[in-house]
């Protein structure tokens, strides 16, 4: 965990999250990405039961103010929301030499597990 950063469950508080795309390049900038990250959301909501109060969903990041999930921790929910929707976006073959992915909105990472950046940030409200 980030230096200074503390979680803090179980105490029925909402959390404000911050989570970003890797090296905060563009991933969520067309509206079908938009769309497919929203539909995994609320799959995920649904599954952990947990009330999504609001959400902003920007070309390179992602804001959420959530409750508590019933099944799990805030952790496990973005664990679980940021893999399925990295897996979901669509994607071409490797390119050129480099052997680098490139996703289908024209930005190119090392691989699939680099959509989005490590970590996220967690504030309780």
């Amino acid at each position: 965990m980030p230096r200074g950063l503390k979680r803090y469950y179980g105490k029925g508080d909402l959390h404000f999250i911050t989570f970003s795309c890797y090296r905060k390049l563009a991933f969520l900038g067309t509206k079908h990405a938009r769309g497919v990250f929203v539909r995994e959301l609320g799959r995920v909501r649904a599954e952990c039961g947990f009330r999504l109060i609001g959400y902003v969903v920007m070309p390179n990041h992602v804001h959420l103010l959530m409750s508590e999930p019933v099944k799990g921790t805030p952790s496990i929910v973005m664990q679980l929301l940021k893999q399925r929707a990295s897996r979901k976006m669509p994607k071409r073959k490797k390119t050129g030499r480099t052997g680098q992915l490139e996703f289908a909105f024209g930005e190119t990472v090392e691989d699939a597990r680099s959509f989005w950046q490590a970590r996220f940030y967690d504030f309780n409200v």
